[in-house]
């Protein structure tokens, strides 16, 4: 079965990372910049602002699907496409103290969803986040479900506690 699109976009990028301080990662910036203010829904200003929609948006919009309104925003992706269980590929929104997150699914344990995404400890990372902070699951509209779950016995991936 093959990979979704958007996925294997996600996975190319693992590893970016957004630069500290004031200055800026170019790539997270051309993401934007391609992007424009009238997909993400609003102008985004800099790596240190919470991009976690961005990277979604920018994935997903690489394969040529739509976003949602405001696609920088986590909580946005909560409506967007159809409701699915969680699967490999599907779109993974979560509650945070301060907000949101949203990230691919990858992959599970018992407890937790292994989640791709981007701002998971200032860069793009497969981490493992708790079931019980997912609010949404989902998948585009209009595209065959191609992911199935896939459950995980043991995973080097670190629990996050950093999405912000």
């Amino acid at each position: 079965m093959a990979e979704a699109p958007w996925l294997a976009v996600a996975r190319a990028l693992i590893g970016t990372r957004e630069t500290p301080g004031p200055a800026n990662n170019p790539k997270i910036m051309d993401w934007a910049n391609k992007l424009g203010g009238k997909k993400l829904g609003v102008a985004y200003a800099g790596d240190a602002v919470p991009w976690c929609g961005l990277f979604a948006a920018h994935c997903v919009n690489a394969v040529g699907l739509a976003l949602p309104p405001i696609a920088v925003r986590a909580s946005a992706w909560s409506s967007w496409g159809l409701r699915v269980t969680p699967c490999v590929g599907a779109i993974l929104v979560f509650t945070r103290e301060g907000g949101g997150h949203v990230g691919f699914y990858v992959g599970e344990d018992e407890t937790h969803f292994l989640v791709l995404g981007g701002n998971q400890g200032d860069q793009v990372s497969i981490v493992k986040i708790a079931k019980d902070r997912l609010s949404a699951c989902r998948w585009p509209g209009g595209v065959p479900l191609t992911g199935k779950p896939f459950r995980v016995t043991a995973s080097g991936a670190a629990i996050s506690g950093n999405e912000a």
